[in-house]
């Protein structure tokens, strides 16, 4: 049986947060909101938890689900070579909407899927999930809805989608939108944008003028 909390009122929500933190230690599975959409959230270093989000949005191990993390610094704990491109986009867009593909760091011991050694990471902008993630450490958090169904803007959505396949619920309200994070992949010589989201080609554009458009 899931547990729902309203983040809305400041006692629900140390609660949830507390309780949904438990949750992810457990290996247990959290949707949360973010400054995109609704997401669905497991520890990134038990595999077990991975697969069960994987499984709860009907999805294989070939399409990994990013990482969130809750600061900047974190980032260099879990990839390795990031260009100087990446560093300034980061600088600038971070936290927010924007998703970083980058080389993982090879002494990391976690199974998030087929990522090729890279991993696909992010700092969202929203207290809630900023909140879990100092409580928790990184993230693997993917959109909270089935694969091929648009992702949740709402509690009420994501709980539709995935019922009790999750075991906390944390309700902040409507997300901003419906449009996902932008995704620039810098594990190439030249950064690539993957998949067109919030942060605008000519914005990324401004800070990194060679980036690549393969939309």
């Amino acid at each position: 049986m899931s547990e729902r909390y309203s983040c809305a009122d400041r006692d629900e929500r140390t609660i949830g947060l507390e309780i949904a933190a438990s949750a992810i230690r457990a290996g247990d599975l959290v949707v949360l909101p973010t400054d995109t959409v609704y997401g669905i959230a497991a520890d990134a270093f038990v595999p077990a938890a991975v697969d069960a989000l994987l499984a709860a949005k009907g999805r294989g191990h070939s399409m990994p689900p990013p990482v969130l993390v809750g600061s900047v610094a974190t980032l260099d704990g879990i990839a390795t070579d990031i260009p100087d491109a990446g560093r300034a986009l980061v600088k600038e867009f971070w936290p927010g909407a924007l998703t970083i593909i980058c080389r993982q760091q090879p002494s990391l011991v976690w199974n998030i899927g087929e990522t090729g050694e890279t991993v696909a990471v992010r700092m969202p902008d929203e207290e809630i999930s900023l909140a879990l993630l100092e409580k928790t450490g990184p993230l693997a958090v993917s959109s909270a809805n089935k694969s091929g169904i648009p992702a949740a803007t709402t509690c009420d959505d994501a709980e539709e989608q995935l019922g009790d396949a999750v075991s906390v619920y944390l309700d902040g309200g409507p997300t901003p939108g419906s449009v996902a994070s932008t995704i620039v992949d810098l594990t190439s010589s030249t950064p690539r944008i993957l998949r067109a989201g919030v942060i605008s080609l000519a914005r990324l554009r401004a800070v990194v003028p060679e980036i690549e458009d393969l939309g």
